[in-house]
């Protein structure tokens, strides 16, 4: 209907006649039809871009030099805001010239290898083909199934080089070589069929009353002062930073920004020697004036679906992402290094606390917490481990509470304080999708999502949690708001200590609003002798939620601790992975192709791979399954050859090497203050009481363990009987690259030399 539209609803008949037959026995009937016109369907809503071509940075560097702006203090109320608006007006006039907004109609996604010529040589097949159609042509016919076989050619040519080109680029970032190469092999769709404002609107209301919601539920009594309150140096103001400073921190920064950015992120890193004097201004002053600009408290929130699959209509389904401008996140970092700077000097943090900290990570707090329940459990103890759900921990924050812990737990005052206070001043949020949004909200709560300052914010906000944990002496380890308690006690022990903990940390939480989702907390407990636990601990409410088996940041653990569902969880998803992996065999080289396996399988294979130490040889033999899988995936090779001679010839160590290797990392990084504080408490040099030949062996303290069955898996066991066994030349490695490759060369002449 050329893009019109009609709405049929009860048509009227009107002037009917029938003709008399004239030259066949059929009588024409003739009838005017009456139809309600609808106006045409937009079927396409312009979205306005800018294009990049790489001589948009030379072209942009000469603009601006002619449209520099002078600094105008009655533009702005500060000399901050004053001094945005001059980089900001500067910058879009010369964006505007050089990259002006062009409007295009938003179109169906093709292939992302296509360009130009496959584009030209699909049209030329099209017109062939058409030429054929009209005049049946032997000669026309060839000719066209001829054009037809160039085009895939060059097609398969330029996917080769396409993906060729992806895994070169990101080869040494296995993280932004799986977020590229997933985001090609599983499109993402588009969440609803029709966007809007309202719809924009929508969302964004859904995600306020939410925290709004959450914090009503919250049973407050009156907020105590934290009776616990550390001593020591003060942080009174942040350091103006130097021109050479600010140049490492933008280049070495991912070129993420917010939609509102004025010159795209990867632009601006290309342009910051023209800008940089002007962004040290900005960031300087910020700094000694305590004072951020509202544009770097704007963040534009873009939902993605939790979980593929999930019902996008449903709201609770979607996870906002919070996207901030570029130069905010330069101006976070500036303060994050110099927050933990004063942080580490001091030892604020605390030292149970994993989540984004240098030389922490979910592997170190995994070793931890299943080193003390195999030595409790080898003890003797039964113990109860309790995994504690916030319920969107870091939007429910406030803010006045957050300044007082910063000054009385971090140290921070002075002009340092007052910059917290302006950031989180008058913060705001909309929602935007398929170049829709919605107005502006305020922020009344939380940490900014999306931040560089908010994890580490959080992480000072729960700092009063260990003082209570350590006053009930029960054990604990922390990964942002991922809280574990753990508690050793004989059966004819009461468990009341812990009842107690948990529900003073509950109260403690509802204090801080923060609110903890009961339904979610799971629980599991842990019995010495039995397979399944006999002895059921009380712990009032919290009772019903204990659970066979648990997921406990990444890992399962059941309550045998035979990591049986860690293993098929890892053997499921590995296999998907494999399945994706086979349709770039023929895209991809053998080289290439074994970098998305190492980025795919691998990674899965290693992941806290160091708590398997010990599980049986048949759920081993399902990991090296995987491993053989992706060898024979790579090179080829049958099913029924050897796959030794294949895994010797990639220079692949097997599960169990792999395992081992990863427990001797982590001795040879705490032996050497690299690993943190708990892990480097775990291992001691033997200092043996009487002169020895082998006391300058580098030799590791054993400690006894009276059952051999679970206790023998702990890191603080099972480390030093490994440690021991290697040659003094790999301990005796300076530094950790070359005893990874010592370690590494000796694990594999143990694994294949026969």
């Amino acid at each position: 209907m050329g893009g019109r539209s009609f709405s049929y609803q009860a048509p009227f008949l009107c002037d009917l006649g029938i003709l008399p037959a004239t030259f066949s026995d059929h009588s024409p009937v003739l009838f005017n039809l009456k139809l309600d016109y609808a106006p045409p369907i937009e079927y396409f809503r312009p979205s306005f871009s800018r294009v990049i071509t790489p001589n948009t940075a030379a072209d942009f560097a000469a603009v601006l030099t002619l449209n520099a702006a002078p600094y105008d203090s009655t533009i702005a109320s500060s000399v901050v805001e004053g001094s945005l608006h001059v980089l900001d007006s500067s910058c879009l006039a010369a964006m505007d010239i050089v990259a002006p907004l062009k409007s295009s109609r938003k179109k169906s996604k093709s292939d992302p290898w296509l360009n130009e010529q496959t584009r030209s040589m699909r049209r030329n097949c099209r017109r062939l083909e058409r030429k054929w159609i009209k005049d049946r042509l032997t000669v026309s016919f060839e000719a066209m199934r001829e054009a037809w076989s160039q085009y895939q050619k060059v097609v398969r040519g330029a996917r080769n080089r396409f993906f060729a080109s992806i895994v070169t680029a990101n080869s040494n970032n296995q993280g932004v070589l799986y977020k590229t190469i997933n985001a090609v092999l599983s499109p993402v769709q588009n969440l609803f069929s029709s966007v809007s404002a309202d719809l924009c609107s929508q969302i964004l209301q859904f995600f306020l009353n939410k925290i709004t919601v959450i914090r009503a539920q919250i049973h407050q009594t009156n907020h105590v002062p934290d009776s616990f309150i550390p001593s020591h140096g003060q942080l009174q103001s942040f350091q103006p930073i130097s021109l050479a400073c600010l140049e490492k921190t933008v280049a070495a920064m991912k070129p993420s920004g917010s939609p509102d950015d004025v010159i795209p992120p990867r632009l601006l890193k290309e342009v910051f020697p023209l800008i940089s004097n002007n962004v040290l201004r900005i960031i300087n002053c910020s700094l000694t004036l305590a004072e951020v600009p509202r544009a770097f408290k704007h963040a534009v929130l873009q939902p993605i679906l939790k979980k593929p699959g999930l019902d996008p209509t449903d709201y609770s389904n979607l996870r906002p992402i919070s996207k901030l401008p570029f130069l905010s996140k330069v101006l976070e970092k500036v303060v994050y290094a110099q927050l933990v700077n004063h942080l580490n000097e001091y030892q604020v943090m605390d030292t149970c606390q994993s989540g984004f900290r240098q030389q922490h990570s979910t592997e170190t707090a995994h070793v931890r917490v299943f080193n003390d329940i195999f030595l409790a459990l080898d003890s003797g103890f039964h113990v109860v481990l309790v995994l504690l759900d916030l319920s969107a921990a870091f939007d429910t924050i406030d803010h006045d509470i957050l300044i007082t812990r910063l000054h009385t737990w971090a140290g921070i005052s002075g002009t340092a304080l007052d910059w917290f206070r302006s950031y989180f001043c008058n913060r705001s949020a909309r929602v935007m999708l398929d170049g829709c949004s919605s107005e502006s909200q305020p922020l009344r709560w939380g940490v900014p999502q999306g931040s560089i300052l908010g994890p580490l914010l959080f992480n000072l906000y729960i700092l009063p949690l260990g003082a209570i944990f350590r006053k009930h002496a029960v054990s604990y380890h922390l990964y942002a708001d991922d809280c574990q308690i753990y508690f050793s006690f004989k059966p004819t022990q009461s468990t009341k200590v812990l009842s107690d903990c948990i529900l003073e940390v509950k109260q403690w939480l509802a204090d801080n609003f923060l609110h903890l989702n009961d339904s979610k907390t799971d629980l599991i407990v842990f019995s010495p002798n039995s397979i399944t636990a006999t002895h059921q601990p009380d712990l009032n409410y919290l009772s019903p939620n204990v659970s066979s088996v648990i997921s406990n940041l990444g890992v399962k653990m059941d309550q045998a601790l035979k990591m049986d569902a860690q293993v098929n969880n890892t053997v499921k998803s590995c296999f998907y992975q494999l399945r994706r992996i086979s349709k770039l065999k023929h895209i991809l080289s053998v080289r290439l192709l074994k970098s998305v396996v190492h980025t795919f399988i691998t990674s899965r294979l290693d992941y806290s791979n160091s708590c398997l130490y010990g599980i049986s040889k048949a759920a081993l033999s399902r990991l090296q399954l995987v491993q053989n899988s992706a060898a024979r995936l790579l090179t080829g090779a049958d099913r029924r050859q050897h796959i030794s001679p294949i895994l010797k010839s990639l220079h692949w160590l097997p599960v169990q090497f792999r395992i081992n290797f990863k427990i001797m990392l982590l001795t040879y990084k705490s032996l050497n203050h690299q690993a943190p504080p708990y892990l480097c408490e775990l291992v001691h040099y033997y200092n043996p009481p009487r002169a020895l030949r082998s006391e300058d062996k580098l030799l590791l303290a054993v400690p006894n363990a009276r059952l051999k069955s679970r206790g023998e898996r702990a890191f603080s066991v099972c480390a030093p009987k490994l440690w021991n066994a290697l040659p003094l030349l790999v301990r005796l490695a300076p530094t950790a690259s070359i005893f990874k490759s010592r370690l590494k060369t000796h694990y594999f002449n143990l694994a294949y030399t026969t």
